[in-house]
Formats: structure tokens, sequence, C-alpha cells
């Protein structure tokens, strides 16, 4: 039998202790006529209660009450006042224990409550089986199972069977798992696989970490050792379908484990897991690999096109002085010739005509160098394609769109080498700036242009992989058209017609609205003149005395250290539980060693000066935690309990509901090696870095957070955050910067039922679109834009729809649906729809903002919540003056989550202890204005001690 620890006390407690809050008391333990009835035909009042508590236990949680168990003073009392009697009068019940098997047997024969055993708990033992093959986590499949035996009122086994049932069913499902997919392989392949462990790259490196090793780069180098290793990859035969039906979680979970496997590990593994989560990890870094080939050649483009704008930017400063002497010599031969004229002069003696043949010629060569276009210069770049694009392109997997078809022959002729070919233009736009530079058929220029277009057709995923992570055909991974019933998110009829009378309607009506309150005078901080729209800056509104009371409350809490606040806060909520060992599931027992990596990450520190910092573990104790608990997964769920709990504090529910968040990005400079490289943006300087784009509730809970290029627009990650989260999902009103604004982003926010409110920057500019302009009133009319495209909307509503649920169901992310759409270059039809319904939907918004004083107030309360996290997330980032130097995407992304979730671990304990220091100063008879508390943020940190050493109490220095 396995042993295998798969509940935390705490989670045993959630799962089995009997209810003592007021929700689930009512929920579960509210008796009808009929259970009244059997209580009341019961003689003594203490075998009333002792019936009614073994009825309501064997409901909820299920389970029997155990002989001498202590019940929670408040379900006695609820219990008590529906029956009628003192919650004192379970005193006594079964002196005899008889009477309690009495009770029992009456209860099965009465509700039908049968035990564990026989075909009954055989049936549920396969059936258990079946669910460990689809659950997340050990919890999971206990609640399942729970859950299961309530439903088919089966009482509940104790915990150790429950928990050793649990684990068993888990390996079950692990082992049948592995033997499916080893079952697939041929004896060759295993061959193949096997020599992966042997062949050495280096005296310290096998063959299989080295393909595990990789990353996006910016060079032909780096091309040409992605290109290596995919070969490698592909020349192993696995089929791609060699994972087809089974559960994504648990293949992603064989893949982690084969990413931190050694090859003597490996070894020693029985032949069916060893084969198993080695062709996971083919199959993964194959799909993965080929998705980081095409973002370096995405980035090769880039870097190629930057040079090229250099050059032609230096041409251009070089002639300046040319410039400057032309104009100054034509200047004067002007003048010459005006003063001749003016006396009657003869022009042969007052101009020197090849003097003025030189200065047209001098003058026509500067005119081509003012008009100089950097695509005349992209064949700099040619060199570093030609070490890679033909190998690339025949290494890749490309399939393509019917639009593309003729792009994807020109990559055919570079791939095969064949040169003497008609450098055929047929793949560029009509209008593209291209054919001007082809006309004469340089083949050279021709090959850059075929390899910066196939970069714009993977972005757009007109080009797609067969096998890929990030560039797959977008159709196809749409869900189908029956799953728009089913759909619990979709907040728009399934009828186009009916959801298009709506909004007209409600366009008519909002328009109306807005020229009225126009024409009155009357728009809040806007007003309406000669046709153009005028924004005046939205006055703060913060009370006079908020500062202080904001002082005198933090000047009364507590000065805690880091550790200690840690401390503290898992003591409350338990947050290390979600980090289980992810090869046995068990939950992490040395609760310091994980603090002390949580620290780590989130300080910005790394292991290494963590270790020498603190006084319990070494590197190698916090490297080995770190490898086998430290996961996305863990964080989220760690983040989930943190963010849950600090939400339920009633300091909390002054500042909001969870209804409203807004979202923002902060950046962080990082190290110009690894995947940081190529990745600048202006707005930041010349040096490289990501952004950390976070939502933040009404509460101040950071409840999502991701990483993301600094390079690219916010919009498309807005609905990532609130979509993949319990806390996101709540949400109904949703704010962000400029940043976060496209037409696109306001059609799916409002299709999956959350109302977008950007803070829009250059509001005035924004054209409004209608869908009969002749019925726009006349004040409007000069903020007109156009007339909104109901037949496009039409045709694609059903793929709209699809888009929307798609989104919802986590098939794809929302982020990388939202990036292939804007990057769409032919004005695809879905597109094209989701902007017609965006600009509907933004109309709608800028008329309700211009009227409604109070969504402009809460907008810019949101999004400085927000913005104040920034302030925290920058003390607590104290390492390596704040610049994040991990080479590997992984690694930065879970630094960033570190740093998220120990910023909320801050603002729980913020929150907490404000509401304590509040509820004193009640208690003293202070009572601060209603109006003045929520300005009172739990993002301080003055208080806490978070730099020096990172000293743990001595009691709790037992390291398992």
């Amino acid at each position: 039998m396995p042993r295998r620890s798969i509940l935390t006390k705490r989670q045993q407690a959630r799962l089995f202790d009997l209810p003592t809050d007021a929700a689930n008391l009512h929920e579960h333990y509210t008796l009808d006529d009929f259970d009244l009835e059997q209580i009341r035909d019961r003689r003594r009042a203490h075998n009333k209660m002792g019936f009614a508590l073994q009825l309501c236990a064997l409901r909820y949680p299920g389970r029997l009450l155990a002989p001498g168990e202590i019940i929670p003073s408040e379900v006695l009392e609820f219990l008590a006042d529906q029956i009628g009697i003192a919650a004192g009068d379970l005193a006594g019940y079964a002196t005899r224990e008889e009477t309690r098997h009495n009770h029992l047997a009456l209860l099965r024969e009465i509700y039908g409550f049968k035990t564990f055993t026989g075909r009954g708990a055989a049936e549920l033992r396969q059936w258990l089986l079946g669910q460990a093959f689809h659950a997340h986590s050990n919890l999971d499949l206990a609640e399942r199972f729970i859950g299961r035996c309530r439903e088919t009122q089966t009482i509940l086994p104790g915990i150790s069977t429950i928990v050793r049932l649990c684990a068993e069913m888990l390996v079950k499902a692990e082992r049948q798992i592995d033997a499916a997919i080893a079952a697939k392989l041929d004896p060759r392949m295993r061959l193949r696989l096997d020599v992966l462990l042997d062949d050495m790259v280096t005296d310290q490196l096998t063959r299989f970490v080295w393909l595990r090793q990789f990353e996006v780069g910016n060079n032909s180098r780096i091309a040409n050792q992605l290109l290596d290793r995919l070969e490698r990859l592909q020349n192993l035969g696995l089929p791609a379908d060699i994972l087809d039906g089974l559960p994504s979680h648990k293949i992603k979970r064989m893949r982690r484990h084969g990413e931190r496997y050694f090859a003597s590990d490996l070894r020693e593994l029985v032949d069916d897991k060893r084969y198993a989560i080695m062709a996971v990890c083919v199959i993964g870094w194959r799909a993965a690999i080929s998705d980081a080939v095409v973002e370096t050649h995405d980035r090769i483009v880039g870097r190629t096109w930057r040079e090229a704008k250099r050059m032609a930017d230096a041409r251009i400063e070089g002639a300046q002085a040319s410039i400057k002497d032309t104009l100054l010599s034509f200047k004067n031969m002007g003048a010459s010739l005006l003063a001749a004229h003016n006396d009657n002069q003869s022009l042969e003696h007052v101009i020197e005509w090849p003097d003025l043949e030189n200065l047209v010629v001098t003058a026509g060569k500067l005119t081509g160098t003012l008009a100089a276009d950097p695509i005349g210069h992209v064949t700099c770049g040619l060199g570093r394609f030609q070490r890679y694009a033909a190998r690339m392109l025949r290494v890749l997997e490309i399939e393509a769109a019917p639009v593309c078809q003729p792009l994807l022959k020109a990559a055919h002729l570079m791939r095969d080498k064949i040169t003497n070919h008609e450098c055929s233009t047929t793949f560029l736009r009509p209008k593209s700036k291209w054919h001007a530079h082809l006309k004469t058929r340089d083949p050279k220029l021709w090959d850059v242009a075929v390899l910066f277009h196939i970069r714009d057709a993977f972005r757009s995923r007109d080009m797609w992989l067969h096998h890929s992570e990030k560039y797959t055909d977008l159709a196809n991974n749409l869900v189908p058209v029956s799953a728009l019933s089913m759909s619990a998110r979709l907040a728009v009829p399934q009828d186009v017609d009916v959801w298009l009378s709506q909004k007209k309607e409600e366009m008519a009506t909002t328009l109306k609205s807005l020229s009225r309150t126009a024409k009155n005078g009357l728009l809040p901080h806007a007003s309406i003149e000669a046709g153009a729209l005028k924004i005046d800056r939205l006055p703060p509104s913060v009370p006079d005395n908020a500062d202080q009371l904001v002082l005198d409350l933090y000047a009364a809490m507590p000065e805690i250290r880091i550790t200690d606040l840690m401390l503290e806060v898992d003591a409350d909520i338990g947050f290390t539980d979600a980090f289980t060992n992810f090869r046995t599931g068990a939950v992490c027992k040395d609760k310091l060693g994980l603090m002390n990596v949580l620290l780590a990450e989130g300080l910005n520190l790394g292991l290494r000066k963590m270790a020498e910092a603190s006084n319990s573990h070494g590197y190698w104790q916090l490297q080995r935690i770190s490898q086998w608990h430290i996961v996305s997964d863990a964080i989220n769920r760690a983040l989930a309990a943190v963010i849950d709990a600090q939400a339920d504090l009633p300091m909390a529910h002054i500042w909001g509901l969870g209804e409203t968040a807004s979202s923002d990005g902060q950046f962080f400079p990082t190290t110009r090696q690894g995947e940081a490289m190529n990745l600048i943006n202006a707005k930041y300087g010349n040096d490289p870095g990501i952004k950390a784009y976070t939502h933040v509730s009404d509460q101040f809970g950071p409840f999502a957070t991701q990483k993301i290029p600094a390079t690219v627009n916010e919009a498309p990650y807005i609905l990532d955050g609130l979509l993949t989260n319990d806390a996101g999902k709540k949400v109904k009103e949703q704010y962000a910067d400029t940043g976060g604004f496209t037409d696109h982003t306001f059609a799916l926010s409002s299709l999956l039922g959350f109302a977008f409110v950007p803070r829009i920057r250059d509001l005035p500019s924004k054209r409004l679109y209608v869908f009969d302009p002749a019925t726009v009133p006349k004040n409007l009319r000069g903020l007109m834009g156009g007339k909104v495209r109901e037949n496009v909307i039409r045709e694609n509503w059903t793929d709209v729809l699809r888009v929307a649920v798609t989104m919802e169901t986590g098939a794809m992310p929302a982020s990388q649906i939202m990036r292939t759409l804007a990057s769409y270059p032919r004005q695809n039809a879905l597109a094209v729809a989701l902007r017609e319904i965006g600009r509907i939907e933004r109309t709608l918004f800028i008329a309700r903002w211009l009227t409604d004083s109070d969504l402009q107030r809460r907008a810019q309360i949101g999004l400085n919540k927000g913005e104040a996290h920034h302030a925290l997330k920058n003390a607590l980032r104290i390492g390596r003056q704040g610049e994040i130097r991990d080479r590997s995407s992984q690694a930065q992304e879970y630094r960033i989550a570190g740093l998220n979730l120990l910023a909320a671990i801050i603002i729980y304990w913020n929150t907490k202890h404000l509401g304590k220091i509040i509820a004193k100063r009640r208690q003293a008879g202070i009572y601060d204005p209603e109006d003045l508390l929520p300005h009172a943020s739990p993002l301080g940190w003055g208080h806490i001690l978070i730099t020096g050493e990172y000293r743990w109490p001595k009691n709790t220095l037992k390291i398992p």
C-alpha cells in the first residue's frame, strides 16, 4: 500500500469538522417538518438533541459522531432553537452506548444512510479511480470522494481510510497513465529515448538535460541552437498523438518531473514511468522549441528593422550639412536671378550654368536621401538570415491559410534553396511599400521580404505550426457551437438580431441623454462646444482629515519582522499548504524552508543570498524545496487562499465587496542576458525589462499577476486576470489605464459580462459610432466617426461567441487570442466583427462616462489603488538593486509571482491589524468618520522590518 499523506490537519478539519459559521449552519442543519417529527418522537431532551446531531452529522460532513466528541456551541444553539429545547440538553446523551447504536440504526432505516462496505464500497472505489485521472490535487480527489459519499448517502469511513484510499487511487491512476503512454512506444522509440540518458554532450551534461536547456534569443546563433534541439527531438520519431485522451494537467505535471530529473534519477525509475515521462517531455519540448524558433525569428526581424531604420536616419542626418549648403546656394542663385530680372539684365552674365547643373544633381540626390525608407537597408541583416532561415523553414512544420499560400510557396523556394526563380511578389498586399523596392527583382531583398512577411503571418496566425503551444491555428482551437448554450459567463443572447435590437435601443436612449445634458451645460468636468469635446481634469476627492487618520492608524501598528509576519499569516490561513511536492502530492513539511524560498523570490534576493541571511537553512536545502515545491500553480493556490482570507476580514468590507478591480503594468529592469534581451521599450529608457501586469480588487487584494514583455500593449492581458481565478470572476466593473484600451477589449469584456471602464487619456479625439447617423442629435454630430457595420457582426456572430466562450473555458488564454486578433493584417472578418462590437460598446461607454461623475470617480479611485501597489512592491524588491537578473522566462515568472504573493501576505496582515486598531479605538470611544475609513489602505510597510537578517523564532527551528 502506498504511503502518502495527502491531507494536512487544516484540510482534514475543513472536510470533516462540523460547521460553525451561519451560512453553512443554515444550508446544512436547517431541519424540515419530517425531521422535527422524527426528533420529537424521542422522549428525553438529551436524546432529541443527540438524534438531531447524528442526523445532521450524517448529512454534513457525512460522518458518524465520535464517542466523546466535543460539539461546537454554535451547532448546539442552532439545533436547540429549532427543536425547542436548551442547548445544554445534550449532557447525558448515550450514557448507554446502545442508545447511540439504536439511533444510528433508525437513521439508516428512515433516511437510507448506508455504510462504506460491500458492493457499494467496491463501486465507490471504482468510481474514485476514474476521478483520480481528472483530479487536480490530492485535496481535490478527497473532496470528490466525500461529495460522492454525500450524494449516495454513504457514511464516510474514517479519515485514515479516506486518505489511504485516495492515495492508493492516485498511484493507480498514475501507473495506468504511465502504462498507456509506454504502450504506444515501439522498441526502437524506447531505445532512442534510452540513448538520450547515455549520450554525453560534455563531461557533465547528458543529451536529455541538454535538450531542455533552451531559451528565446535574437541572433542566428541561438536560432541554430534551437534548431539543433528541434531536429534531435524530431528524429526520435515519437507520434504527436501519443498523449491524446490524457488529462492535460497530468501531462503538465509529468513534464515538470522530467524538467527536474537528471539522467541518473530517470534511470532508477521503472520502465513505464521512465518512458512516459521522457515521451511527455519530448512532445512538450518539441512544441515549445518550435515556438521559441518562431519567436527568435520574430526578434531577429525586429532587430534587422531597427538597424535599417537607424541607417536610414543616419543617412538623413549625415546629409544635413549638404542640405544646408545646397539650399543656401539656391537661395543666393535665386536672389541673383531676381535682381537680374528686376534690372532687365541678361541671365548669361548672372548665372553659371555648370554650377546650376551640379546643384540640380545634388538636390536630386538629397531628395532621395530625405525620402529614405528603412526597407532599402534591410538587406543589412541578410547575413544573419542566411545562417538559419532555410534550415528553419525546413525543420518547422508550417501550415497556412489560403490567403497565405503565395507566401508559403515563396517560403518553400527559400527552404529548397531554389535560385533563378522570378521573385514573385504575389504574397504582398496591394498597397504594400515593398512593391516599389522589389521592382528590381533583387533576390537578396526578396529573401528578406519573405522572411519579414513570415514573421507577420505567424503573428496574425495566417501561418501556424502543426505542433505548437503558442502558434496554433485559432479556428481549430475555438470551442464548438454546442458549447455556447452551456456557458455560464456569456452575457449576450445567441440570437444576433435580439442583441442588435437591444443595443440600438440602448444607444438611442444614451445619446439622447448625452445630448440633453450637454445642451444644459450639465456634463461633469466636460463640455461640447461647436461640435468639439473638451475635458476638464477630475479634481481630487480625498477628505481633509484622511491623511491624518492614516498616520494615526499606522502609528498604532505593531512593529514586526517580515519573518514573524509570515508565520502569523500562515497560522491564520495555512497558505504554505498550497505548496505540495508535485511528484508525490505531499504538502511541504519544512514550512520555514518554504517561507525562506518565498522570501527569496519576493524580495528578489535569490536562494544563495537568502541562505546567507537566514538562521535556519543552507543553500542546498532551499534549492531542494524550490526544485520540488515552487511551481506556478502552487503560487496561484497560495495567493488565492490569502486573497480569500483577506476579503473575509471586516476591514476589507469597508473598502469594497470585491466586485470592482483595476489592472496596471509595473516595469522591472532586467539583465541584458537570456530571454530579456531585445525587450526594450522606449518609454522606460534604453535598458531591457519586463512588466508585471497585476489585477487589484477594490479591497486592495492583488488577486492576479503575470509577466508580460515591456514592449507589448497591455490590453490583451486584462481578461486573463479576470477569467483565471475565482476573485476575478466576481468582478463586475474593471478599470484600466489608457494602455489597456482597445475596441476588442470593449467587445469581449461586454460579451463576458464585465463592465470595462478605461481611463482614456485622449478621450476628445475618440469618435462615436452609431447605427443610423441621421438620428444623431445635432450637437453630437461633430463627435461622430462613422456607421456600425451590422452585416459584419451578423455574419460572424457565432464565431464571435465561440471566441468569448473559448476564453471563458480556458481552452486558450484570452491574451493569446486577443494578440492574434490584433495582428490580423488583412482585415480578417472575425477581427472586424469584434472591432465593430467594440465600437458600439465604446460609444455607449463614452456617453455614460461623460454624464456620470460617480463612474469617473470610481475609476479614479480604483486606478489609484492599483498604482499604489507599485510603491509597496518597489520597497519589497530590495535584492540586486531591484533588477531581475534571472535568465529564463520561467524564473522571471516565479520572481514576479513571489513578489505578488509576499505583497498579498503583507496586505492581509495590515488589513487584519488595522481592523483591530479601529475596534480598539471604538472601544475607547473614538469613532472615526465613516467617510475617512475607506482611505486607510493596507499598503504601508514602514512598521515592517524587511531588510537585514531573516531570523526565525527558536521554537520554530525544527527542520524535519
